[in-house]
């Protein structure tokens, strides 16, 4: 696998490419009582060990049990896509990244962690929504560990267009920290969500997971 390596001093792991040189890592987790392995490189999110924030939301998602179409949005390497493909082995499994290496990682930990996933398993590169605005596409549900380093604005962005996203009875779930502003989201959600189908599924750690309904 060859990465373009490019220049520019001011690139994050979620840019395209990142410009670090590139070590591969190997992490091992226990997640929903199942060992997986992933596959890691340097210029990803935690990419020597699974972050506290992804490990609790996985622990915490809600995965439905009934055939349906999912989106592990911003998936770094993968593990938020890979733990709802290997549960709901019946629903098709949308996996969105901007950043080329986590593409990479991504798609060598399904072959390593899942069996019979062809068919059911979509890939694509870009920028949050860009990929699939063209599609037609209705999820059942959203995952995302946001990049709320990417700022505030932004995060927002992404959010106001969650519901356009969404079947109906959907929903959308996440995790951030409560230092890194999870009172001032819950704020703004509650312009695009009624109240009552916002969810604060778990507070531990400094980590708050959401779960937002769709208004119908």
């Amino acid at each position: 696998m060859v990465f373009l390596i490019m220049n520019h001093k001011n690139q994050h792991y979620y840019s395209s490419p990142p410009d670090s040189d590139i070590k591969i890592h190997s992490v091992a987790e226990s997640l929903r009582r199942h060992l997986f392995i992933f596959k890691t490189v340097t210029g990803i999110f935690s990419f020597k060990k699974l972050d506290l924030g992804t490990k609790i939301f996985i622990e915490h998602m809600t995965i439905p049990e009934d055939e349906s179409v999912l989106l592990d949005l911003g998936c770094g390497y993968g593990a938020i896509g890979i733990v709802l493909a290997y549960l709901s082995k019946e629903s098709q499994i949308y996996i969105i990244d901007i950043n080329k290496r986590a593409i990479w990682c991504t798609k060598e930990n399904i072959k390593t962690n899942l069996q019979d996933y062809k068919g059911r398993i979509h890939i694509l590169t870009g920028s949050f929504f860009e990929p699939i605005k063209r599609k037609n596409l209705k999820f059942n549900g959203i995952y995302m560990n946001p990049p709320i380093r990417i700022g505030r604005k932004e995060f927002f962005s992404v959010c106001d267009q969650i519901p356009s996203f969404l079947a109906p009875g959907g929903f959308f779930q996440f995790v951030i920290r409560k230092k890194m502003g999870a009172e001032f989201v819950l704020k703004h959600l509650k312009e695009r969500f009624s109240a009552e189908k916002i969810h604060i599924v778990c507070k531990r750690s400094g980590y708050w997971v959401f779960k937002c309904f769709l208004n119908e």
